[in-house]
């Protein structure tokens, strides 16, 4: 995929995300999510602190251990929305920048190209989405674009999450069932 590509898949996960966030109300933050264990604000707060990693990561070049768990714990403080906002605002443009996506990073699996970085994070956001608007009783539907790239994303080591410990193992499809469905499936999610 190239580079434009690939940052329009990210901004469009980014953007879809936040307008989740943005949609749950003051009593949904300790509903329950199809992520195992994690309420509303613990998967916002998730993304969150991915987001943070970001702008250390591909836009100063640093590695895991020097930022330690800096990010570890509540992130959101007292207006997750917001803080939300600037987290994604800071990866998008760490991203965004001249070159950035040539870059390695290291990651606590190993390094990776920034670009991989970017495609993974794309896909997460996209999960995520779809987990939190289940979780708030928003819409559903993620844009086929982003489905599609997701896969793509995924498909490689989509068996190998199950073993990681966080996400579920995957599910069969109804028969027919839409690439959503398929996705969701794949990824542990019974839609």
């Amino acid at each position: 995929m190239d580079t434009h590509a690939l940052l329009d898949r990210h901004s469009e996960a980014l953007a879809l995300f936040t307008e989740r966030v943005h949609a749950v109300r003051p009593g949904q933050w300790d509903r329950a999510t199809p992520c195992a264990e994690w309420t509303v604000r613990d998967l916002v707060n998730h993304l969150t602190a991915e987001q943070l990693w970001v702008p250390l990561l591909v836009g100063e070049g640093r590695r895991i251990t020097e930022v330690g768990d800096s990010f570890d714990g509540d992130v959101l403080g007292a207006h997750p929305a917001v803080t939300w906002d600037r987290a994604a605002s800071g990866a998008k443009a760490a991203f965004n920048a001249p070159g950035a996506l040539d870059r390695t990073v290291a990651l606590s699996y190993g390094e990776r190209t920034a670009a991989g970085y970017c495609a993974q994070m794309a896909a997460d956001a996209t999960v995520h989405t779809w987990d939190l608007s289940r979780a708030i009783g928003a819409d559903e539907a993620l844009p086929a674009a982003l489905v599609e790239f997701t896969a793509h994303e995924v498909a490689p080591y989509a068996a190998g999450l199950a073993g990681s410990g966080l996400f579920a193992p995957a599910v069969e499809p109804p028969p027919g069932a839409d690439a959503q469905t398929r996705l969701l499936c794949l990824l542990g999610r019974e839609p």
